[in-house]
């Protein structure tokens, strides 16, 4: 049975993602959505999903929900987090208060759960599916979700080898209290700053478009990506092979693939074939 969400914050083994989605939800701008919503069109390759069932497994701020609905989709959001629970409910409430968008609180490790919800055409869940601490079994109940011939979106933290056994130390120092937060914050966002700073003098690049940028991307906010990531336990990587191999095997194609070659997450478009 899996660990009530407080128990695991309590004993240092969560990250309380909700919290920090709190903090970016103030940042959240017509602009952001917009991008949020080219990333969609650009990875699903799609401009239109009316009619559309679309499943946001572990919506977070409910950005992408929200992506999803101003393109037509019919959503439905939901994560394990409370708080995260209720972010996507206050997006909802201040950029689309009609439409139908449905959120709740569930656990894709919930077998009963998942079981009840059905399938959907698009199911999406970026950044999750890794977080759960046990993504194996998240994996093969995403699968129940997603119908023949639908689509499956996910992203998952790209194995480093022994980098990655050393983010993990870094995580769990962050999630120990308070005075491990600061410590990690104090030393890694300086970190994480001038490593970029210097990367960009040295390639001739203006140092300070990435930050500018960088919501570009998908509508995101690097200070709050950072704390995530320094922080965001539980935590398991993959290398982009293992992930291709899980999904081929339970009858899916692979229609897009994004890689990174350090920290960050592996991207991948799957289509449900059938075996």
């Amino acid at each position: 049975m899996e660990i009530p969400f407080e128990n695991q914050v309590k004993k240092g083994n969560r990250f309380q993602f909700g919290k920090n989605w709190e903090g970016y939800l103030g940042t959240i701008s017509e602009e952001k959505i917009h991008n949020a919503e080219k990333s969609l069109m650009e990875m699903l390759e799609c401009n239109d999903m009316t009619g559309k069932h679309f499943l946001d497994v572990g919506c977070g701020s409910g950005l992408f929900s929200l992506a999803a609905m101003r393109m037509g989709a019919f959503v439905f959001s939901f994560d394990f987090d409370p708080d995260s629970v209720k972010c996507a409910q206050l997006l909802r409430e201040k950029f689309f208060s009609g439409g139908n968008w449905k959120i709740e609180k569930g656990s894709i490790l919930d077998k009963q759960y998942v079981s009840s919800l059905g399938q959907f055409d698009i199911v999406y869940s970026w950044g999750v599916l890794h977080h759960t601490g046990d993504m194996e079994g998240a994996m093969r109940n995403i699968d129940f979700l997603v119908k023949n011939d639908g689509k499956l979106f996910i992203a998952i933290y790209n194995d480093e080898g022994k980098n990655s056994v050393r983010w993990r130390r870094i995580k769990k120092i962050y999630n120990s209290g308070i005075l491990g937060r600061y410590f990690i914050v104090s030393i890694y966002f300086p970190f994480f700053f001038f490593r970029s700073f210097f990367s960009d003098i040295l390639k001739f690049k203006n140092p300070f478009r990435r930050y500018y940028d960088y919501k570009s991307q998908r509508g995101m906010s690097m200070f709050y990506d950072w704390l995530d990531w320094l922080g965001g336990l539980p935590f398991e990587v993959a290398t982009p092979d293992a992930i291709f191999e899980f999904f081929k095997e339970r009858g899916y194609t692979l229609q897009k693939l994004k890689t990174t070659q350090t920290l960050g997450c592996n991207e991948f478009v799957f289509q449900k074939t059938g075996k």
